[in-house]
């Protein structure tokens, strides 16, 4: 596929080859409050987030994705992706905000950084830093990301470590705190 077309007003792709659905029971050891999360599930196990995507798997080519993040909370902290490094942890990406808002949250070793993302945020995600995404709003946070068709995801140093910083619902909004449960 050469081209393909976005609707920059809901973010829907109009052809994809890859659907990735995560439902809370997806999620398990992502999120804190391992009782909060265990009680969505019982209860409804409501999709968290969903990838549309067309992924390309040789060295020099790109692929992208459209995530639609949901609105809601496990707990105290926000809807979030996985988050993930590379594989080949020297490869780079780039996220584009389409529609609601949200935080990118990055990690290189013990070092955490943030941006806040909405419509036309453009927030580059540089070699060697893991990344997740946040939904601080009440609408779903819907983003492109575009990487390189090779870099793979390396979901499970997240599992296994967490992030050091995670991101709470609060009065006022949001705040970034550090995580207890980082190993």
């Amino acid at each position: 596929m050469i081209s393909n077309w976005i609707d920059l007003d809901s973010g829907i792709l109009n052809e994809y080859t890859s659907k990735v659905i995560r439902r809370a029971s997806d999620m398990q050891g992502f999120y804190t409050d391992s009782k909060a999360l265990n009680e969505l599930i019982e209860k409804e196990d409501p999709v968290i987030y969903e990838v549309y995507a067309v992924p390309q798997e040789r060295e020099g080519e790109l692929s992208y994705g459209v995530t639609f993040l949901h609105s809601g909370v496990v707990g105290d902290e926000f809807y979030m992706t996985k988050g993930h490094y590379h594989e080949k942890r020297d490869r780079a990406e780039i996220y584009l905000g389409i529609r609601g808002k949200g935080l990118l949250l990055m990690q290189n070793g013990d070092e955490v950084k943030w941006e806040e993302m909405k419509r036309g945020t453009i927030v580059y995600v540089p070699p060697y830093w893991a990344h997740r995404s946040i939904n601080t709003g009440d609408e779903d946070f819907v983003f492109l990301a575009i990487y390189p068709g090779d870099a793979g995801h390396d979901y499970g140093s997240i599992a296994e470590r967490g992030f050091a910083k995670i991101v709470v619902k609060v009065e006022s909004g949001y705040e970034v705190i550090p995580n207890p449960e980082y190993r």
